[in-house]
């Protein structure tokens, strides 16, 4: 987010939280950050903080603004500190948190006064554009163990046109929501029993399928193997993976026997173990495991969302081995794979590089080797890349791959992650071409990220209408009367036999009706058949996009759909 506009936004966050302490007397305040796309200001208050309220507190906004208050910055001790803030009990919890010695500051707009390091606007008059969104529930300090806080969000750019596009992106965001399109379509749903754990139902396990033989055709191009490993494995494997250290409270736990078990949150450690099954020579390297791995990680009930934030996914996983002279190029099979499965898709993509964190595992020269390895080799492919510091997983540095869908909105799928640790904690070898035993060099890597937010994506990113070899339904034949519904039995079977996803509409309804509705299930064909189609042995077919392609024989129609109706073959 550009620095102006953050400025923007944080004023326009402490001018919401100043409507509200005017309409809700006594309101406790927590915390009102700019974020991406917006801000949000959380809020302790008796009653429920209600949609309906956000058009009284922007009204409030708009005659703070006309007020034209001065917005003014001023530092105090921390005794000065609590003593404003007596009356707010989140203000003196920060306050708390705040190291000895550093700068406490405050804004200052007419009455209200927030602890706040800015920067803001000089002006209330100078917001120029805003709009509240949405009131949600939020952890304070995003633990369940806290209290749930009224959160308000909103946007608030630098003119009324940016407001407004970016208004209409929203709008049309909602129209591609995952989770109405996939009720609507009826490929998942997630029931009450179990919260962040997806139910794929047939339509949509059609969907996957196709994802994933998609997913196998192009690894076996690549000299991938496929493993399974499983889904519960030892607590000693995970304290020496030192993900114990690091993810413990993320993971669930189990007895067996009388032994503590964990159910695994990665699929690493079990690709180690069927790495480490044999002595490997250097002649053998690099050897690349891929796997459709199940996890489970516990994840805040509040952070759930649809498909894209989940407590069980499936991760497309792969795990090299490599000699050390080998990383240039195996890293850049990974990105060539990357790309062209994303190109499949219509997808772009952005590309980040993630260097060491605060808390991590090995030496500084490692790192810095391992950082340098994926540098090069994402400059020897010509990608353009941004930097981002302290943000690698704790056993190595990483490329994060950033999909842009079709409305500009951007998600983060793919990532490859080159990792000298977990070869040294698990004492994997191989012997060398001296003959002595060495270590190996490992790359993580995930393209499509995991199997169900990917799902997610593509819902929101085709809005519903997948291409024709994805589609769960291909194709629907729709006899206008009963005369036809001989003959477009055969037009079905013909074509279940060609090995397309086929379904007939035999119901008492008007040819109308039947049409709209496979066109509100953003089926790719239907093929009308009346009398005219039985006597010429034709079928009439539209298209979901151009409609009515006029009518053709059969052979014709499976001749001009063959192509797109079979697994795509990426470029190589």
């Amino acid at each position: 987010m550009e620095h102006e506009l953050a400025t923007i936004r944080h004023t326009a966050s402490h001018i919401m939280a100043q409507a509200v302490t005017r309409l809700f007397p006594g309101v406790k305040l927590a915390i009102g950050p700019a974020i991406d796309n917006g801000f949000y200001y959380d809020f302790d208050y008796d009653k429920p903080i209600t949609q309906d309220d956000l058009a009284a507190i922007e009204a409030e906004m708009k005659k703070i603004i006309k007020e034209n208050l001065p917005i003014k910055r001023f530092e105090v001790s921390r005794e000065e500190a609590k003593e404003l803030m007596k009356d707010q009990p989140y203000k003196l919890e920060l306050i708390d948190d705040i190291p000895e010695g550093d700068v406490i500051s405050f804004y200052q707009q007419g009455e209200f006064v927030d602890l706040c390091a800015g920067p803001h606007l000089r002006y209330t008059s100078q917001l120029k554009a805003y709009k509240l969104i949405n009131v949600t529930g939020a952890y304070w300090r995003g633990s369940e163990k806290n209290k749930m806080l009224q959160r308000i969000y909103g946007t608030a750019f630098e003119s009324k046109e940016s407001l407004a596009s970016y208004l209409e992106a929203v709008e049309e965001a909602k129209k591609r929501d995952h989770r109405r399109l996939g009720k609507e379509l009826d490929l998942f749903m997630i029931a009450d029993e179990g919260p962040g754990f997806p139910f794929f139902l047939p339509k949509g396990m059609v969907l996957r399928n196709m994802l994933e033989a998609f997913w196998r055709q192009e690894h076996a191009k690549d000299g991938y193997e496929e493993i399974r490993t499983p889904i519960i494995l030892n607590e000693d494997l995970w304290h020496q993976s030192g993900h114990w250290d690091h993810y413990k409270n993320n993971m669930y736990f189990t007895s067996i026997d009388e032994g503590n078990y964990a159910i695994k949150p990665m699929n690493c450690p079990g690709g180690i173990l069927a790495f480490k099954r044999r002595m490997w020579s250097y002649r053998d390297l690099p050897i690349r495991m891929a796997e459709m791995g199940l996890v489970h990680r516990h994840e805040l009930s509040g952070t759930l969302h649809g498909l894209m934030r989940v407590r069980c996914f499936t991760q497309d996983d792969a795990h090299i081995f490599m000699l050390p002279e080998q990383i240039h190029d195996e890293v850049l099979g990974v990105i060539r794979l990357i790309d062209r499965i994303y190109k499949v898709f219509g997808f772009n993509y952005k590309v980040e590089l993630s260097t060491r964190p605060e808390s991590f595992m090995g030496t500084i020269e490692q790192w810095d080797v391992a950082t340098e390895a994926l540098r090069s080799a994402l400059e020897s492919y010509g990608c353009d890349y941004k930097v981002n510091e302290g943000d690698g997983a704790f056993y190595g540095p990483k490329i994060d791959f950033h999909l842009v869908d079709s409305i500009g909105r951007s998600w983060q799928c793919g990532t490859l992650q080159l990792d000298f640790q977990m070869p040294e904690r698990f004492e994997l070898e191989y012997v060398g071409a001296d003959g002595e035993r060495h270590r190996p060099v490992m790359i993580h890597r995930a393209i499509y990220g995991s199997m169900e937010r990917f799902i997610g994506i593509l819902i929101e990113h085709y809005a519903g209408a997948f291409p024709l070899w994805l589609a769960p339904e291909q194709i629907r034949v729709l006899p206008i009367t009963d005369r036809c519904h001989e003959y477009a039995q055969k037009v079905l079977e013909q074509l279940k036999k060609k090995g397309l996803r086929a379904e007939i509409d035999t119901r008492n309804e008007k040819i109308g009706y039947k049409i709209r509705e496979a066109q509100v299930q953003k089926l790719p064909y239907m093929l009308l058949i009346g009398d005219k189609e039985v006597e010429a042995g034709t079928v009439a077919v539209r298209e979901r996009s151009k409609g009515d392609l006029g009518s053709m024989s059969l052979d014709e129609f499976l001749a001009s759909i063959e192509k797109d109706a079979k697994l795509p073959l990426s470029d190589e």
